[in-house]
């Protein structure tokens, strides 16, 4: 009867042994870091054109700033260039933010124009970039139900994008390199004299490719995500001509 009971212990003992040798893969584990969260997958975006020489764009900078520490948003700042001779240059302006904005404006939807302070709520839609309850409006209007966003990262930290979900459409997929604060001094102008702080600034972006409705993988290297002056990365799905933006992420790195 002892031999019996020893045997049978012995038999679980490696039973268990080998279920805990495939539940926990070593190498795999260190090897890959994988970011899937259904929360974050989708958070509607909301990008503020504003400007350094615009008197009217305090309150909206303010709000970005708020607006960003929600976590099923993802607020961009595109500084624009048009009011550069009020007497300030913006120091953060670029030319692609104006274009943006003027390709936004043909689309004549709601809010449109080119005009600052204005926010876009996922590419589509704007309001006066202050008014808060607009801009909440908007946001609980957006569609949320585009493709899903996920990233890997191995041990050399490359990383690995993946778009997966169905459509019968097309849309761009970019990378968006954003600076989390920003805080400037302005010389003169109608701000001048004041300091202005701004959140998820504009850095750079690029055109990864395109998502056509099926699965897609981007392969990101540790130099794509070491943009000159940006400690944020954000992948954002947008259909062609300034369209609606279907799906985003903040990367984790």
């Amino acid at each position: 009867m002892q031999k019996i009971v020893i045997a049978v212990l012995l038999a679980a003992l490696a039973f268990a042994g080998a279920v805990a040798t495939q539940s926990l893969p070593v190498s795999a584990a260190s090897a890959v870091r994988v970011t899937d969260d259904r929360a974050g997958s989708n958070p509607v975006v909301i990008e503020l054109f504003t400007s350094q020489g615009c008197s009217s764009c305090p309150p909206a900078d303010l709000l970005a700033r708020r607006l960003a520490k929600d976590g099923s948003l993802l607020v961009i700042t595109r500084p624009v260039t048009y009011w550069d001779r009020l007497g300030w240059k913006d120091t953060l302006a670029r030319e692609d933010n104006t274009r943006l904005q003027r390709a936004y404006a043909s689309k004549g939807k709601e809010g449109s124009g080119v005009y600052t302070p204005q926010m876009i709520v996922n590419g589509g839609g704007g309001a006066i970039g202050s008014r808060e309850n607009d801009i909440r409006s908007l946001v609980r209007r957006a569609d949320r139900s585009g493709p899903r966003i996920s990233a890997a990262t191995d041990s050399e930290g490359r990383m690995t994008v993946t778009i997966s979900g169905k459509s019968a459409y097309m849309a761009g997929v970019s990378l968006i390199a954003l600076s989390s604060s920003e805080t400037v001094r302005i010389g003169n102008g109608e701000n001048g004299g004041r300091t202005m702080h701004y959140v998820n600034v504009v850095k750079a972006e690029r055109k990864l490719g395109s998502w056509r409705g099926k699965p897609a993988r981007f392969a990101l290297t540790p130099a794509d995500l070491a943009v000159n002056g940006a400690d944020k990365y954000a992948i954002v799905v947008q259909r062609p001509g300034a369209g609606p933006i279907v799906a985003a992420k903040l990367l984790d790195i």
